[in-house]
């Protein structure tokens, strides 16, 4: 049972991750490959704020999303001039940034070694350390990130955001500040991906800079394309589907020498034919161009 609850709570994380980045690509149609850095981000400020200041788990988690969101500036800023190609090569630059900084600045980070020792949330004087009140933590912390995404994009803000994916020249004609739109949707979608990072890191109470490299950035991806984009429900499937992939692998016998590249080979074969069978996704509704 607790091997069925440890899963629950990493979908509860990818879910918060996958609703971030369904904000940039399924309501903005802005892709990037620099996610896993803002996620790793907000992981270090909320380990770094409860280790060195001492303080407990909302204001430490609070801090990363500042921080994270402020740091979205390093790709929202050149998003003005840049599209396409050219976009996706400043994100990963930065994610290549993010990555070599949190490798090599071991005076704050410890580079390779990583953080070890981080406390467990407490909130309200409950510590939050048992398997099961974790889970509980970050169901509660999923379902309000889902509702505060669901407002988000069903206010006037939200509206003009998919008026500025799918005609940004059109919305701009109206007299809508399509740079400042993108500026604010990078904000939150950072900020959001900070709380899933700072859940994670009290989880396991250990990270490295391993666990924030391009190759998650990509996990994310696939998520996004396998289930679909444009709604609430497409970030789940995508989250449920690619954690229950690798556990189900586990009954299979597949030697270990290659089990991580036959992974690997799986998300590639379900990627290429979501993209020919299904573009939108599993669940999607809008069919990222």
């Amino acid at each position: 049972m607790n091997y069925i609850i440890h899963l629950l709570i990493y979908l509860d994380i990818y879910l918060i991750v996958a609703m971030s980045l369904n904000l940039l690509m399924g309501y903005g149609g802005l892709l990037q490959v620099a996610h896993a850095a803002y996620y790793g981000i907000g992981a270090y400020v909320t380990a770094l704020v409860m280790l060195k200041l001492g303080l407990g788990f909302v204001p430490a988690v609070f801090s990363a999303m500042v921080i994270t969101g402020l740091l979205s500036l390093l790709v929202s800023l050149p998003a003005w001039r840049f599209k396409g190609d050219f976009f996706v090569m400043v994100s990963l630059a930065v994610q290549s940034l993010v990555y070599t900084t949190l490798y090599n600045w071991t005076g704050l980070t410890n580079g390779p070694f990583g953080i070890t020792g981080i406390p467990r949330p407490e909130i309200l004087g409950f510590k939050f350390d048992s398997l099961y009140g974790i889970f509980g933590l970050a169901t509660v912390m999923a379902l309000l990130c889902v509702l505060t995404m669901a407002l988000l994009l069903g206010s006037p803000w939200g509206r003009l955001l998919k008026a500025m994916r799918d005609d940004e020249l059109a919305a701009r004609s109206l007299g809508k500040n399509t740079r400042l739109v993108k500026l604010q949707t990078f904000m939150f979608a950072c900020a959001f991906v900070a709380v899933a990072g700072g859940l994670y890191a009290t989880y396991i109470s250990y990270i490295d800079p391993t666990s924030f490299t391009l190759d998650e950035s990509i996990l994310m991806l696939s998520m996004i394309i396998v289930g679909g984009t444009g709604n609430i429900r497409g970030p789940l499937v995508g989250a449920a589907v690619l954690i229950a992939i690798p556990e189900i692998l586990r009954f299979v016998y597949i030697p270990d020498a290659v089990a991580a590249n036959v992974r690997l080979m799986i998300y590639g074969l379900m990627i290429l034919a979501m993209v020919h069978l299904r573009p939108q996704g599993i669940a999607g509704t809008y069919r990222f161009k």
